[in-house]
């Protein structure tokens, strides 16, 4: 027999829109099973709960142990996804506070626009970092590839491009930092 402590199936129907079950549920999970299905640890689970960032998770009558109900495991899956994304935990809360102020409510929905708009940007300004980053790796690794055949004609031509990408590299990182 499941516990449940205060909990309101209501504030999950706006995360249950955001993302898709990966398996329809039709029962509870413990906090085993979330894990395994949202790649989150157990550890961040039980910090997610104690931050507020999902509600209370009802507990079995007669173990204790957590009991994750669909709509809270559609909730977590949502914010599994926004962390595999590299988003924060502040706006993760941030995320969620705009849901709970619920579906009609404009600001809310604007609040999201701009929290995933500068997310993206954050994320392509990431993505840009990763290019510059692997064109300086593969530059690298054509000057020990003639080095390796004895060719010192490429290694020597190669030589400027790595201090071009790597003058690159330093000012994109002092600028991120």
């Amino acid at each position: 027999m499941i516990v449940a402590t205060p909990f309101d199936l209501k504030r999950f129907k706006f995360a249950i829109v955001a993302v898709m079950p990966t398996t329809p549920l039709t029962r509870d999970l413990t906090i085993q099973e979330v894990s395994r299905q949202t790649g989150l640890a157990e550890s961040a689970l039980r910090y997610y709960e104690r931050i507020g960032l999902i509600d209370p998770v009802p507990r079995d009558a007669s173990s204790g142990h957590r009991r994750y109900p669909p709509p809270l495991v559609a909730a977590v899956e949502s914010l599994s996804c926004l962390r595999s994304t590299g988003m924060s935990v502040h706006d993760m809360r941030s995320y969620v506070a705009n849901l709970r102020r619920g579906n009609d409510d404009q600001d809310a929905a604007a609040d999201q626009r701009r929290l995933f708009a500068a997310h993206a940007q954050r994320l392509g300004e990431d993505i840009e970092r990763l290019r510059l980053r692997q064109r300086y790796v593969a530059a690298k690794a054509q000057m020990w590839a003639a080095r390796e055949r004895g060719d010192a004609a490429a290694e020597q031509a190669v030589i400027p491009h790595i201090i071009e990408l790597g003058a690159q590299l330093l000012s994109a990182e002092a600028t991120h930092a």
